[in-house]
């Protein structure tokens, strides 16, 4: 068996796949499958080990954030650099989401926001999560001081 993510485009799929695997590291489009004109039907990729599929099926399902794709990162460096890389030509969200280009949802967070909200302390968890919904971009060093100074 094997278990994909499938996402609906109307037309970008292949410019999208592409753009992902460019973005993402240890990505890679592995392979896509031409309608009879040559233009892209099937994009598949993988994001860092997770297999991706990307379908041109014309107008009538549009993306929403009710899916997203989450990446979680070590590093603020790295936040940043696939934030800014995604919500270039889409619109930031809250709490670390995002809509790229294409109308896909991402989701860019650090991995210690995880560890901050599993603290044992409410009021630490609390602080964390108010200065979270203050975001639209996460800052780790912002999530690290509200649970230190909670």
């Amino acid at each position: 068996m094997t278990v994909t993510t499938f996402f609906w485009f109307e037309s970008a799929a292949e410019e999208a796949g592409q753009r992902y695997a460019e973005i993402v590291p240890n990505s890679r489009v592995l392979g896509i499958t031409r309608q009879a004109d040559g233009s892209a039907f099937i994009v598949d990729l993988e994001l860092d080990g997770q297999r991706v599929t990307l379908m041109n099926g014309g107008p009538g399902h549009p993306l929403t954030d009710a899916a997203s794709i989450q990446l979680i990162v070590d590093t603020q460096e790295e936040l940043d650099r696939l934030w800014d890389a995604l919500v270039e030509g889409g619109a930031p969200g809250p709490c670390g989401w995002l809509t790229d280009r294409f109308g896909l949802s991402w989701q860019v967070a650090p991995s210690v926001l995880m560890q901050l909200m599993a603290g044992t302390d409410p009021a630490k968890t609390a602080a964390v999560a108010a200065a979270l919904r203050s975001m639209s971009k996460i800052d780790t060093k912002t999530l690290q001081d509200a649970y230190d100074h909670a």
